[in-house]
């Protein structure tokens, strides 16, 4: 039973959390706690510690009911207020001039009893404070609710009974199920391959377990010492392959089924996306300052590519749409540009404009980064090896990849690039990870010129172009000194116009 309001609540009015979380936040505190009542509960063995673990787990619990219980938010004097606490009280107001966004989430806890995680992001963030102070969690509300608070505070509209029907929204961009061909191209397996491994490499460390002590691994690697070096660098690596690959499959399929990009009337972009963990997120279209193609180089061979937005409030993080900026998960690179342009309301995305390249000093700088890393790890291994304590061979497949290191520079070299369309500014870097920027000129708050050393040599500079949107600023790498000036002064005119004219005088 739910005591908050309706969604045509009086405004400032204050509203609970659902109580029906009551029937689920006890469940998730005794397991949460289990590891601490398993262990008093062995190591205790009638010596009084296992009333310690009970005493711990019923504690949990009862905070975790007294946030339900104690918590009320309201939205009254253009700010929305939290308290909770029934002996420490916590008391916490936002401006809703402040508020950037509203996500709204659906685990599987929550979708039991069809209610959402409401988390209303204000795009700023303290370190000092902590990385959770920039949003305000309501974590147990009804997905009615969930949705008049976003209409609340993203458009300052309250919804009422009396008010019209919302006109639909207009679908930009769904999944399709063919683009799960790409998961596999995005090597997200792969970290969860990583994870799984030095998790139980760091598990078997603690226990002092070696593998050759293990029954099964014992014979495996007694097996492998009879086998072929070639045959175990063959069969390991199909079978990391598939591994990964079947990973990245379930990833994809668990964080983007039933993905569908919308735009409302009140200028809004929302995502919706998640099989079981469902989350919904909106991005003003009056914060949107650009777009973000990202085309690793595996995704990129598969010609795909991801569309990820640069909005004003939206907290970045690992894999880009932490903070919800994700427009379009691994799709053909065609239907990307064409998302990119409907939601830029472009004839055309800026991003597949043609170039202008950088001189060639700069694909100098990369040949000799790229190659110079991997001579200098040959020598690292060389030496190590010289003293007996690495195998010769290791420094050997190092130096056989210079080739493929000058490969990488040269690709670095042929993707890097610039240009300034309309009203957006372009760049262009990267290999491995290429990454295509289009951002909006107006959005531009200053220019930073600087250069190293080398790029002195070279005659290089980069230009950096700050934005308050995205990861605060964005990058021209190793351009010409005239061109760059040049493009600077096109992407914000007259800021370096005073700079100029100094030089000029000297």
């Amino acid at each position: 039973m739910s005591t908050e309001a309706p969604p045509d609540a009086e405004v400032g009015q204050w509203h609970r959390l659902d109580r029906r979380m009551l029937l689920i936040r006890p469940v998730l505190d005794v397991v949460k706690s289990l590891p601490v009542l398993i262990g008093t509960v062995i190591l205790g063995r009638g010596n009084g510690w296992e009333w310690f673990g009970l005493g711990v787990t019923a504690l949990t619990v009862f905070v975790g009911v007294s946030h339900v219980l104690t918590s009320r938010y309201r939205v009254a004097d253009g700010q929305v207020e939290w308290t909770t606490g029934l002996l420490l009280r916590k008391h916490r107001a936002i401006p809703l001039d402040r508020i950037r966004t509203v996500d709204v989430t659906s685990e599987p806890k929550h979708r039991l009893f069809s209610l959402s995680a409401a988390r209303i992001g204000t795009g700023r963030h303290s370190v000092a404070q902590g990385s959770g102070n920039d949003q305000l969690v309501l974590d147990a509300v009804s997905q009615a609710e969930a949705h008049r608070l976003r209409t609340v505070l993203l458009h300052r509209k309250e919804i009422s009974p009396e008010a019209e029907a919302a006109p639909p929204e207009q679908v930009v961009a769904e999944v399709d199920r063919k683009w799960v061909r790409y998961a596999p191209f995005t090597l997200s397996g792969l970290a969860v391959v990583g994870a799984v491994f030095a998790a139980v490499w760091h598990f078997a460390h603690q226990l002092d377990i070696a593998p050759e002590n293990v029954g099964p691994l014992r014979d495996l690697l007694d097996d492998l010492a009879n086998t072929a070096v070639w045959l175990i660098v063959v069969v390991a690596a199909v079978g990391l392959l598939v591994v990964v690959s079947l990973l990245s499959v379930g990833g994809y399929v668990l964080s983007f089924w039933n993905f569908k990009l919308t735009r409302e009337s009140e200028g809004t972009l929302h995502v919706r996306r998640g099989l079981i963990t469902t989350r919904s997120v909106s991005i003003e279209e009056e914060r949107l300052r650009g777009v973000e193609v990202k085309e690793p180089l595996p995704l990129r061979i598969a010609g795909g590519a991801r569309l990820t937005a640069i909005a004003g409030g939206l907290r970045e993080g690992k894999g880009g749409d932490k903070g919800g900026g994700l427009l379009l998960p691994p799709a053909p690179v065609g239907r990307v540009h064409e998302v990119a342009a409907e939601v830029l309301r472009e004839n055309f995305d800026p991003a597949t404009v043609p170039l202008n390249r950088h001189p060639r000093r700069a694909l100098t700088r990369r040949l000799t980064r790229a190659i110079g890393g991997v001579l200098l790890l040959a020598a690292v291994l060389f030496g190590l090896a010289w003293i007996d304590f690495l195998p010769s061979w290791m420094w050997q497949v190092a130096l056989g990849l210079v080739p493929f290191a000058a490969l990488v520079g040269w690709d670095r070299y042929r993707n890097l690039g610039h240009a300034i369309v309309g009203r957006y500014l372009v760049s262009r870097s990267g290999s491995l990870a290429r990454a295509t920027v289009a951002i909006r000129r107006e959005g531009v708050t200053g220019i930073v010129v600087s250069r190293s050393f080398f790029q002195r040599r070279a005659g290089l500079i980069t230009v950096t172009a700050p934005i308050a949107a995205g990861k605060g600023g964005y990058q021209v790498v190793d351009v010409g000194e005239s061109a760059g000036l040049a493009m600077a002064e096109r992407a914000a005119p007259g800021l370096l116009t005073p700079f100029l004219r100094r030089d000029a005088q000297r």
